[in-house]
């Protein structure tokens, strides 16, 4: 039979955690009848404390973790930056780890941290852990009464605060607006064709095309690795060589700069018969040649409202706990030089 946790008398109260804790623990804090309420369901349910839980809600590290799936990635650098923002202006120390895409590393991490150094989580899920599609260590570290808020790649299952973008509205948008400056061949390269982000924006560009009156031409669907980024020009010439290509959409900066590039050799002028169009607005995209317009996902918006939640909930001092949030933020069109202006 599986254990009983603060959780489940929490949720069997419909109190908040701390509540159950500071119960259990006798205090002050708390009204007799609702001590007694939940000692005695403790008690008859055969409830074993377990201290590293406890100690945890008794004593705040004023401590965040911070789980990126990788460096590679500019976006995830922007999240970072709005996270120890607001970390900073809340009085609390971050501590950040990298998974490295690997779900043996997320979860060694997080058993780590939540041995009583860190009060909560914030992150985005390892490609591992999606296509394993096993969550099961989010759901006992927040069962043992540690927060996890999660962004960009999240687990719909899982019972916690979300801050997501809306992947499908931004590929869609960006279709409509190649297809007005006059592109009839646009190409969707994606490097996280795994990851529900990556099929988001994969609907969203199919979607786009359905709306514009545009075939769909599956050779202009094109999936590569993103750790084969060295081989990105390599991997696309043959493509470009063989369809009519005039304008791309990719979900990063990387595959969008090669294509770019494969383009201009293959005599090209962009923006002038081509047009490229990036997810992600980072460094690469303001120094590229020409500089590239990119669908914004807004990373330090993201990172922001992200520990606006957890810190919100870790301050949270009433008896019930409150109801998970999933934010959208919304995306922007940010038009530079490899797009005509419209």
């Amino acid at each position: 039979m599986k254990r009983l946790t603060i959780k489940d008398i929490a949720k069997e109260f419909n109190v908040s955690i701390s509540t159950v804790s500071k119960a259990l623990n006798d205090s002050y804090e708390i009204s007799v009848s609702t001590k007694e309420k939940i000692q005695k369901f403790a008690k008859e349910n055969n409830y074993k404390p377990n201290f590293n839980a406890l100690s945890l809600k008794n004593r705040q590290t004023k401590t965040i973790g911070i789980i990126i799936p990788n460096m590679l990635n500019y976006f995830f650098a922007q999240v970072f930056n709005g996270i120890e923002k607001v970390a900073n202006e809340k009085g609390y120390k971050i501590i950040s780890c990298i998974s490295n895409e690997s779900h043996t590393k997320e979860v060694e991490t997080m058993e780590m941290l939540s041995n009583g150094s860190i009060d909560g989580f914030i992150l985005s899920m390892a490609e591992e852990t999606v296509l394993k599609n096993n969550f099961k260590h989010f759901d006992e570290i927040l069962q043992n009464g540690t927060p996890i808020v999660m962004f960009d790649r999240v687990a719909e299952s899982i019972n916690c605060d979300k801050v997501i973008t809306d992947d499908f509205k931004g590929a869609s948008k960006t279709v409509k607006y190649l297809a007005k400056s006059g592109s009839k061949n646009i190409a969707f390269i994606s490097t996280i064709s795994n990851l529900k982000v990556g099929k988001k924006r994969h609907q969203g560009y199919l979607k786009g095309l359905e709306k514009a009156g545009l075939p769909i031409n599956n050779n202009l669907i094109i999936n590569i690795l993103e750790e084969d980024y060295k081989k990105y020009e390599s991997i696309l010439t043959p493509i470009f060589n063989d369809n009519e290509i005039d304008a791309v959409i990719t979900t990063d900066e990387s595959s969008a700069i090669a294509a770019m590039k494969v383009a201009q050799k293959k005599g090209h002028k962009v923006p002038e018969n081509f047009a490229v169009v990036s997810f992600s607005n980072g460094i690469l995209a303001r120094h590229s040649s020409p500089k590239l317009t990119t669908v914004s996902q807004h990373g330090e918006q993201m990172g922001e409202t992200a520990a606006e939640l957890l810190i919100n909930r870790l301050e949270d001092k009433s008896e019930e706990e409150p109801e998970h949030k999933t934010i959208i933020i919304k995306t922007d069109l940010v038009e530079r030089n490899s797009t005509k202006k419209s």
